[in-house]
């Protein structure tokens, strides 16, 4: 009997400890993104900062998940396609994540695409913006909690009114996030009346933006309507600025362009009265998540959150939905769990669309007002976009 009650007194202990090593393994994330080689840099800054702060509310302070603690392991794409692709595969196969968020670049992160399908793992695209992302090359391994630039644009095009008077020439980097903003921008006014009168794609890094803004003013300038230069250009350069250097209010051409993160938007301040589309401004959304994130970000940073801060959050904000909800943590399960879910972030409510895996989402029309005791432009809130007003296409159908 004494024989026993020791087996069982140590079969019971080593129950215990088992039990509390399961309890304690990790659940392993991957945040892959650029921290090297481009002003993009500060993008990649933001959304970690985000993703961190998401986990922390999502998980009221304690960073687990079912008593599993959450570890963030940080990977550098250097904003290089072949680097992001093997970051990427050391993560999921020798660090055994159990899923990856990221990239910044839209160019980079496509070829990231490929990587989640080979190893069967999710990959949750945050903060990088093109439409193909969720497209034909992409697979049901990917899920987007961006926005995309069919969000943009159709937004844009709502802030401009526009109707068959509307004259417009557009300007942007020629790359996937440019190219497939403006076409996204042109689908967004067909029926208007409008009329798109030139389309200018500049390189990447483009300082000089003479020839092109030379080539929208002879198309627009004998237009009898209203007339506008639409500028969708992510990267440094100062178009807007140089745009508006050579004088475009001699023909009566106007400047729109959507928002910014806050270091840019000083030199918003030289277009007070434009009106556009953001993703997210930090004064726009009146929640209890955006509140605390207002709130909190100013706390420990003596500052607002931005832009891609709010992205960053609702990425970590539907990782932990879906580790709580889901059946297992399987891919095939978080697969089930993920797709048609809703959940709250800083810009309201979110829904993974089953057949693309594109989070719809709500978007801000602004008007610039100059403020001379803030230091940049404020783009006040003139209304929320809600994600049904916008008729986004269906990238690729992973239904079928």
């Amino acid at each position: 009997m004494k024989t026993f009650a020791r087996f069982a007194a140590a079969l019971a202990t080593s129950a215990t400890f088992a039990g509390g090593a399961l309890a304690q393994d990790s659940i392993k994330i991957a945040l892959v993104h650029g921290l090297s080689g481009s002003s993009f840099e500060a993008f990649s800054k933001q959304a970690q900062t985000g993703f961190e702060l998401g986990l922390e509310y999502a998980t009221d302070g304690t960073n687990e998940i079912d008593g599993r603690p959450i570890e963030v392991i940080i990977k550098d794409t250097q904003f290089k396609p072949d680097v992001a692709r093997a970051v990427l595969a050391e993560a999921y196969g020798d660090d055994e994540v159990l899923l990856a968020v990221g990239a910044t670049s839209s160019g980079v992160t496509k070829g990231m695409l490929p990587i989640a399908e080979e190893y069967e793992k999710i990959l949750i695209v945050e903060p990088a913006v093109a439409d193909s992302l969720t497209g034909p090359d992409s697979n049901r391994y990917v899920f987007k909690t961006s926005r995309n630039s069919s969000m943009d644009m159709q937004a844009q095009a709502l802030a401009l009114n526009p109707d068959e008077n509307l004259f417009v020439a557009t300007l942007a980097e020629d790359y996937a996030f440019g190219r497939d903003g403006i076409t996204a921008f042109k689908a967004a006014l067909e029926g208007s009346g409008a009329t798109v009168v030139t389309e200018e794609y500049v390189p990447q890094g483009t300082a000089d933006f003479t020839a092109a803004t030379e080539r929208m003013f002879n198309a627009l300038k004998d237009q009898e309507g209203r007339k506008v230069i639409l500028v969708y250009v992510a990267g440094g350069g100062d178009a807007p600025g140089k745009i508006q250097a050579l004088d475009p209010s001699r023909y009566g051409i106007e400047i729109s362009m959507g928002g910014h993160i806050l270091p840019v938007l000083p030199t918003y301040k030289r277009f007070p009265g434009m009106e556009g589309a953001v993703y997210y401004y930090y004064e726009a959304y009146d929640n209890p998540i955006n509140n605390w994130l207002v709130e909190t970000h100013q706390e420990r940073f003596d500052g607002p959150p931005d832009f891609f801060t709010a992205g960053g959050m609702a990425a970590a904000l539907a990782v932990v939905k879906t580790l709580k909800t889901a059946e297992s943590y399987e891919t095939e399960d978080l697969i089930a769990a993920m797709e048609g879910m809703s959940w709250d972030t800083p810009k309201g409510e979110m829904t993974f669309r089953a057949e693309d895996h594109q989070a719809l989402q709500s978007m801000v029309h602004f008007k610039i007002r100059v403020d001379d005791n803030v230091d940049w432009a404020i783009p006040d809130l003139v209304r929320i976009i809600e994600a049904d007003e916008m008729d986004i296409p269906i990238g690729r159908d992973n239904s079928q």
